[in-house]
């Protein structure tokens, strides 16, 4: 006696954009590859490109030089590498990103430019500021965050307190406005963020690219790809009923 066996639907393929610099770095190839661990293709979006943002499911906006100060109200108060056309781009995919209720990942940069294009401020130089934490850079995940329980960070981190590294001098100084600080590290510097509203949005200060071997880290990309994937179902729904035949 034959069993009449239902395949499973097939999911949707999804395309993540990552925002970066004219020319990928490392950093960059192991964000392509966080994605791609979990199914996601991948569009490089370069300063000055007319992407798009409509034909994306998601977009993460990667680490980089220091967000000009000029955007949050501000003179440059120390010695940096600006770059206004990426500037430019990345307020651009987010406002778009915003109209079209995109998920959002930013890290390191990403996360500062987050909180710059909601309204919020930056320090421009945390380093001196450092008492309880090292002054150094640290690749490795010996930097110590505190998460806020019942946030998604805290959630999918399953642990109040990680290990992450750090490679930023600049950090989140006033909050921008629909945002909620998710963890901090023993300076109590931000060391991440999310969105209190619909969006899926999330800013991580250090960068989980360079922690792909740990779990942990790496289910920051699993769940980003699980929303962007989550959101075109929806869409793909709210087409199907538009157009029922």
């Amino acid at each position: 006696m034959s069993e009449n066996v239902t395949e499973p639907p097939e999911l949707p393929g999804i395309t993540i954009g990552i925002s970066g610099p004219v020319r990928r770095s490392l950093a960059h190839r192991l964000i392509n590859l966080g994605l791609k661990l979990h199914g996601a293709r991948t569009h490089y979006i370069r300063p000055g490109s007319k992407v798009d943002v409509s034909l994306l499911d998601g977009l993460v906006l990667s680490g980089g030089t220091h967000v000009d100060p000029s955007l949050y109200g501000q003179r440059s108060t120390v010695t940096a590498r600006y770059d206004s056309r990426r500037d430019q781009t990345d307020q651009r995919l987010l406002e778009q990103a915003r109209q079209l209720k995109l998920p959002v990942l930013g890290i390191c940069r990403g996360a500062q430019f987050i909180n710059v294009f909601h309204g919020g401020t930056l320090c421009q130089n945390v380093t001196p500021l450092r008492v309880n934490t090292r002054h150094r850079p640290l690749l490795l995940p010996m930097q110590t965050v505190r998460l806020v329980k019942n946030t998604r960070l805290g959630r999918l981190m399953h642990s109040q307190v990680i290990g992450t590294n750090r490679i930023h001098s600049q950090a989140i100084k006033r909050l921008g406005d629909g945002l909620r600080v998710v963890g901090i590290d023993n300076d109590r510097f931000v060391q991440a963020i999310e969105s209190t509203g619909e969006q899926w949005l999330m800013g991580v200060q250090w960068h989980p690219e360079y922690l792909l071997y740990h779990a942990g880290h790496r289910r920051i990309f699993s769940h980003f790809v699980h929303a962007a994937r989550e959101r075109k179902l929806r869409r793909l729904d709210e087409i199907d009923a538009l157009d029922p035949a």
